[in-house]
Order: structure tokens, then C-alpha cells, then sequence
């Protein structure tokens, strides 16, 4: 009998090519099936809440699989840590019910961006923030990080998505996902710790770059390039060529969780 799994990750993506499996290239995804496979002798179908881009990171990170195998998942955490690298840890694994979808299923997911203010960044830091030691309008950022909040369509903060494209049109593994760039943020701000300036974000969805493009429209506002107003204005142009921020580095970006 086939039991669907639920596990919880934190990963570094620093030296990964993303999530999501591709030929030749190290990916979490595909170390993860890997490293199921060693355990349970298994070629599993693994899910996850949403395909982090390359070097970006993740808290906590949720996939869900189908497996026969008869170890009991509370085992799994220590057998799949075992066998799995460092930079990948499996915080949590647990049963669930059938039709529980890492994807599918989620509801919410919240993001954070650092960004590292200080003059030296150091060594023990800087795969995981955005070094920007220049003068920012703070102020404004956090003004401009409001404009976003409620249902958009998100056209001008995505990267095209190929693949995204291409999942639609031969509506792999069963996905009714529409070709909608709306997308609903439920909150957005700015906050200071210390050196870092940090921006999180939770919504029911995310495209593709969509947050680091938001990060690379808001550092645009510190740096006094655009106003507060105009990331409302380039909001509504629903076109990613109306937006002149570029997309934030990888490295600040981590998915912090996933709500069911």
C-alpha cells in the first residue's frame, strides 16, 4: 500500500541549479529522488511547494512523494540526513492524507530578502544576503513595499517561464494551473536588524523572479532612480518591459514557509 509523504526542508541553493531537475545539472530536486532511491529502492515522483531558482535557499521548504516502502517516516529524517549532503537537511517527515499536494495544496508562502548593509560583509554571511554597503532611502522602500499589497496582475515583476508554459500546454502530471499572472499579497514590508535590511513577503503565489524582481524595483526607489508612486504605476503597465528594476541576486532570497 503507498503512503504519501510529506517533507519539510531547509536547503543553502548556493551551489545548486535550482529545484526543479534538469539534465546534467545538480538541482535539489534531483538529489532528494536520489537519495530516496538509495533508501527505499524507489524511482519516486517528488513534489514540491514551488521551484526556487538557482542559489536561492530555503527554511523551510515542503515536498510531498508516494512510497511502498515500509519505513516508518519518523525514520526517514535520519536515514535520508545520513545520506543526503550537508547543505540539504530533512527537518520533519510525516504521512499524510492521499490527496495532500506540496503544491497543490498550499495556500500561502512567505519570502524574505536580506539585504547587508554593513561596509564588510563576512565570509559567514554573504552566501546568504545581497551586499549593498551604498546609501538606500529606507524610508521610501518601505513606502514603496505597500504599493503591492492585494490582487494584481504580477506581469511586470515576472521573468518569462518557459517552462511554466510548457507545464500548461501538456498539462503535466494532471496541473490545471491557468496561464494567470494575477497573484493575491497578503503582506509586504521592510524592517531593520541590525546591518541587515530585510523584506518579506507572503502571498498565495509567486511568478517566476517575481520576488527579487520586486527587491531590484524597491532598491531602485532607494536609490532615489524612481519614486514610491511609480511602483504602483509600473505595477498596472502589467508589462515586465515597463519596469526598469533589475533582478535581485539570488543569494538574499530564501522561502521561509509554506502554509497549508
Amino acid at each position: 500500500m503507498k503512503k504519501n509523504i510529506k517533507l519539510t526542508l531547509a536547503y543553502d541553493g548556493t551551489n545548486f541549479a535550482g529545484w526543479q531537475v534538469q539534465p546534467g545539472l545538480k538541482t535539489i530536486q534531483g538529489t532528494l529522488i536520489e537519495a530516496i532511491a538509495r533508501l527505499t529502492r524507489e524511482q519516486v515522483v517528488l513534489h514540491g511547494s514551488g521551484r526556487t531558482d538557482a542559489g536561492v535557499h530555503a527554511l523551510a521548504q515542503v515536498a510531498t512523494f508516494l512510497t511502498e516502502s515500509p519505513i516508518p517516516a519518523s525514520n526517514l529524517v535520519i536515514a535520508l540526513n545520513d545520506t543526503l549532503p550537508s547543505c540539504i537537511r530533512v527537518l520533519k517527515a510525516e504521512e499524510v492524507a492521499e490527496d495532500f499536494h506540496a503544491r497543490k495544496s498550499a495556500k500561502a508562502k512567505t519570502y524574505r530578502y536580506r539585504i547587508f548593509r554593513g561596509p564588510i560583509c563576512s565570509p559567514f554571511v554573504t552566501r546568504f544576503v545581497y551586499h549593498h554597503p551604498w546609501p538606500l532611502d529606507e524610508n521610501g522602500m518601505k513606502s514603496a513595499a505597500s504599493s503591492v499589497l492585494g490582487e494584481f496582475d504580477f506581469s511586470s515583476f515576472a521573468a518569462a517561464d518557459p517552462d511554466r508554459l510548457r507545464r500548461i500546454a501538456e498539462a503535466e502530471d494532471g496541473d490545471d494551473e491557468a496561464p494567470s499572472n494575477v497573484r493575491t499579497i497578503f503582506a509586504s514590508s521592510f524592517r531593520r536588524e541590525g546591518d541587515e535590511l530585510i523584506y518579506e513577503v507572503r502571498g498565495n503565489g509567486f511568478l517566476h523572479h517575481m520576488v527579487r524582481n520586486l527587491v531590484g524595483t524597491f532598491l531602485l526607489v532607494g536609490k532615489g532612480t524612481i519614486t514610491p508612486e511609480q511602483v504602483g504605476e509600473i505595477l498596472a503597465a502589467k508589462s515586465r518591459s515597463a519596469n526598469p528594476g533589475a533582478t535581485a541576486p539570488a543569494s538574499g532570497l530564501a522561502l521561509v514557509g509554506v502554509e497549508y
